[in-house]
């Protein structure tokens, strides 16, 4: 459902134009424009149905938009070209959105629902939100290497296989600069938010050396290649993976032994929204664990919702180390920090070169 706000407009104000045999105040009208709320979040984000019973329950109308990418999302929104209610950005670029006052304060006594956010999830919040002032916890995950057991004829552990000549044109990867570059980072054994300029330059090395062997850069149509056999690998979000495996049972999902981003996506609200009130609705929905279960089954990705585990039917997702990752993984893993603005400009162009080498 992807609609820019202006085309939502033009409909909302031809609807109250064909109605309008019955004059209205202007009152009323403003009041009619109150009830939209826009929202923009991940493409296949959030389970069908929950938006209906969203609008329904509440009254609000939702118009509905997708990005792919938090560098994608930010781009738009800096444009200040288009506004948005409630947005879905992963933690290091809620934290650039802090740092450059582009967030309202949430009012967490419109959130209710807060109560059944995982304590250990607001915690982790405060590495990217110290105050824990703008954000509500949506999903979480790990990023790892997918892989056809029919097509790979080794156990995968490390990111090391991703190098490997013998895979050539076979490896997907993440069409994102801090992605791609936790990998390499990784694998060479540094830090994914080093700022360091040779481990970078070791790194940028290693992407371009990389590259004639990669089939393909993705985000969203990652999965699709893997269910489909068009790779023996990808590196991809730990939902994206479970979804794979779900319509490919040769499908496997790892966590390399070097470590890698574990990351928490979470609701927070642009200070230019000009519903906010809709915009806490939204998010108090968000929390309700009926809709968090939904939510979860369709997107595979982890809650932090406390409640959703016991009522979930599913012993397949219940025992899942991809959805629920025991200490072991985690533990290896780190969140992405926000770099500050000289920091993104130079992981920005480091990525630059790497698109740009020669295959």
């Amino acid at each position: 459902m992807k609609f820019t706000k202006v085309l939502a407009i033009l409909l909302v104000s031809s609807t109250l134009i064909l109605s309008g045999c019955e004059s209205q105040s202007d009152s009323e009208s403003i009041a009619n424009s109150n009830n939209i709320l826009y929202v923009y979040n991940w493409d296949e984000y959030i389970a069908d149905g929950v938006i209906e019973m969203f609008e329904e329950e509440t009254g609000y109308t939702v118009v509905y938009d997708v990005f792919e990418t938090n560098e994608g999302l930010y781009a738009k929104l800096a444009s200040g070209d288009i506004s948005y209610d409630v947005i879905c950005p992963s933690d290091y670029m809620i934290a650039k959105m802090i740092a450059n006052d582009m967030l309202e304060p949430i009012d967490y006594s419109k959130i209710p629902n807060l109560k059944y956010i995982g304590d250990d999830y607001i915690e982790s919040s405060k590495s990217f939100d110290p105050d824990f002032a703008y954000s509500v916890p949506y999903t979480w995950g790990t990023v790892g290497i997918l892989y056809n057991t029919t097509m790979v004829d080794e156990e995968i552990d490390s990111w090391s296989i991703l190098f490997d000549e013998k895979y050539r044109h076979n490896i997907v990867m993440l069409d994102s600069v801090r992605d791609s570059y936790a990998v390499a980072l990784k694998y060479l054994g540094y830090s994914l938010n080093t700022l360091d300029e040779e481990e970078l330059a070791e790194a940028t090395e290693l992407l371009i050396k990389q590259k004639p062997i990669v089939q393909a850069y993705e985000v969203d149509y990652a999965r699709e290649r893997m269910i489909n056999n068009s790779a023996a690998m990808a590196v991809i979000y730990s939902g994206e993976a479970l979804y794979s495996q779900d319509y490919n049972e040769d499908l496997e999902y790892v966590v390399p032994k070097e470590g890698s981003n574990i990351w928490i996506d979470g609701w927070v609200i642009p200070k230019n929204a000009e519903n906010k009130e809709a915009a806490h609705a939204w998010i108090d929905f968000m929390c309700r664990p009926d809709i968090a279960k939904m939510n979860l089954e369709y997107i595979t990705y982890s809650t932090p919702n406390t409640e959703v585990y016991d009522m979930l039917d599913d012993e397949d997702l219940k025992s899942s180390t991809t959805l629920f990752p025991d200490s072991d993984i985690t533990d290896r893993c780190e969140a992405f920090s926000y770099l500050g603005e000289e920091g993104d400009k130079y992981y920005n162009n480091l990525w630059e070169d790497v698109k740009a080498a020669a295959n």
